[in-house]
C-alpha cells in the first residue's frame, strides 16, 4: 500500500518544536508513511537525526535548501 508523504512544516519555530511536531504526526500516520519534516532552526540538523535514531525510524532523505531544512523520515511498517 502507497500513503500520500505527510508535510510536517516547522518553519519559524525553534528546537525541540520541530521534533516534537515530527512526533505527534509519527503518531498520527498510518505504519508504512512517509513524512517530510521542514524546520529552518539550525539545531534541527543535530535533533532530528538523535530523534529518529531514539524512535528507531528511518531518515530517507535530508537536504537544504535556501536555509531551510528538509528531512523524510518513513515510519516502519506495522
Amino acid at each position: 500500500m502507497s500513503f500520500e508523504e505527510i508535510l510536517v512544516d516547522a518553519r519559524g519555530h525553534r528546537c525541540p518544536v520541530p521534533t516534537l511536531r515530527l512526533r505527534r504526526a509519527l503518531e498520527a500516520a498510518p505504519a508504512g508513511a512517509r513524512l517530510r519534516l521542514l524546520a529552518d532552526d539550525p539545531l534541527a540538523r543535530i535533533d532530528v537525526p538523535h530523534f529518529a535514531a531514539g524512535l528507531g525510524v528511518e531518515i530517507l532523505d535530508r537536504g537544504e535548501d535556501a536555509g531551510v531544512l528538509s528531512f523524510v523520515i518513513a515510519k516502519p511498517p506495522a
